[in-house]
């Protein structure tokens, strides 16, 4: 378990045997003709949700909503989604089995972390890192937002919130708040993995996961359900990408166009900051594999300040190009990064797929075979390197995931810049975000290909 903490990344340019050049060449030509076909044959918004819809999403004159934003102090508007009485409050309650699921798994992840051994052997560590948030990607896109149906902490405040007869909380979490706590929760997560001075230490990931748990049962007791759905990092991260499931709608089976589900992300402070530390983050842990960064020494603080630049460049370079445009008023222009932030999340589960499948895939099945050897079975197992023995098949998936999320994420801002901007800047009103997409694609992949 020792080599699986340093080196999750993707590997070197010899495992992705595609000529640099062509790979950006294409990917870049790939996004531009995507515009290209988009502008002129796509005039008028077909993705948005109507009001009638679940979910309620913005119609035209969304944008003019002021603190439709993801600003400091925007409200949450049902022009960006949901406010509290949008989709998220009228879905089925929690399933019972699933919880008692839930809590199965977390005495069996727990239990191995803070029981195991106190080395780099204890399969709680890569549970964590593997299972919990690598695999929590893949789990959103088959089956939705299932962690609202898994999360212990949920059913924690459950029991607490009917025992003190205060199932809402003690406290209204103010919307003014956001999707910032959650946001400094994911941070907090890249951080200890790809900033801390030993991301595999025992102790480290025991307190870390100990705070969390500690913070996340009391705001959930004290603020409600309502906690979880801004403030949890996990909770919100898979709430994201279930935007994305293609089988699962306000966590029902119901096979849909995720294009259209995808627009009915909430709209809340922070949310271009939550965003933008998942796609930030992996963007840093491949530059911090590459050979120039790791021949030289870094300090905890330096690599805690290049970490947080990466997610502040992501942000800030997002926020400038949705709001580079004419025809909008001061308060038209503050609401559009919050609105166009659902169009980053195929970019980013393009990238963790690309960055991290074989992570997940090969790695994945050491810390399952760790964690049934703790139930005393799984002897004899051994881990099949499948992704690895084919590295010319897998350059092909990682750039095409890449290019993919990127190609889907070229359509959903256009889709919601044809809604939201005026007509007389529908096209010249995106030109900024195709330079900044064309940009995201190229610095992935030169990270993907370089390091």
């Amino acid at each position: 378990m020792l080599d699986l903490l340093p080196q999750h990344g993707v590997g070197g340019s010899t495992d992705l045997p595609v000529p640099f050049l062509y790979a950006v060449v294409g990917a870049s030509w790939a996004l531009t003709v995507s515009f290209a076909v988009l502008a002129f044959a796509w005039k008028e918004p077909r993705l948005q949700p109507t009001a009638e819809q679940p979910g309620g999403g913005a119609g035209p004159g969304a944008a003019e909503q002021p603190g439709g934003g993801a600003g400091p102090g925007a409200a949450e508007q049902p022009g960006g989604g949901a406010g509290p009485g949008a989709a998220e409050d009228r879905e089925p309650a929690r399933r019972p089995w699933l919880a008692v699921v839930g809590l199965l798994l977390a005495v069996w992840f727990l239990g191995a972390l803070f029981l195991g051994p106190d080395d780099a052997s204890n399969p709680g560590i890569g549970a964590f890192y593997v299972l919990v948030w690598v695999g929590l990607v893949p789990l959103a896109l088959m089956a939705g937002h299932v962690w609202k149906d898994l999360s212990p902490w949920r059913s924690v405040q459950w029991l607490v919130g009917r025992l003190a007869g205060r199932p809402d909380g003690f406290l209204v979490y103010r919307p003014a708040w956001g999707y910032w706590p959650a946001a400094a929760g994911l941070f907090a997560f890249v951080w200890l993995e790809l900033a801390s001075p030993d991301a595999g230490s025992v102790h480290a990931v025991r307190t870390w996961v100990a705070v969390y748990v500690v913070v996340t049962v009391a705001g959930g007791v004290v603020f409600g359900p309502r906690w979880f759905d801004r403030a949890d990092p996990f909770d919100v991260y898979s709430a994201v990408v279930a935007r994305l499931a293609p089988l699962v709608r306000d966590r029902r089976f119901a096979p849909h166009n995720p294009l259209r589900s995808l627009p009915l992300l909430p709209v809340a402070p922070g949310i271009v900051a939550a965003v933008s530390v998942l796609l930030g983050s992996t963007a840093f842990d491949s530059f911090s594999a590459s050979e120039g960064w790791q021949s030289a020494a870094h300090s905890t603080l330096t690599t805690s300040l290049v970490l947080l630049l990466f997610c502040v460049v992501v942000a800030v370079a997002f926020v400038v190009a949705s709001v580079a445009t004419g025809g909008v008023t001061s308060a038209q222009r503050r609401a559009l990064p919050g609105l166009m932030a659902h169009s980053l999340v195929p970019i980013v589960v393009g990238y963790v797929f690309a960055h991290y499948l074989t992570y997940l895939v090969e790695r994945g099945q050491g810390v399952v075979i760790g964690l049934l050897q703790v139930l005393g079975t799984g002897d004899g197992l051994t881990v099949s390197y499948l992704l690895s023995e084919h590295p010319d098949l897998l350059a092909v998936y990682k750039i095409a995931f890449v290019v993919a999320g990127h190609v889907v994420a070229v359509v959903a801002a256009h889709d919601k810049a044809l809604e939201v901007l005026p007509r007389a800047h529908r096209l010249t009103g995106q030109l900024a975000m195709l330079v900044l997409m064309v940009g995201y694609t190229f610095t992935g992949i030169y990270l993907l290909l370089s390091v």
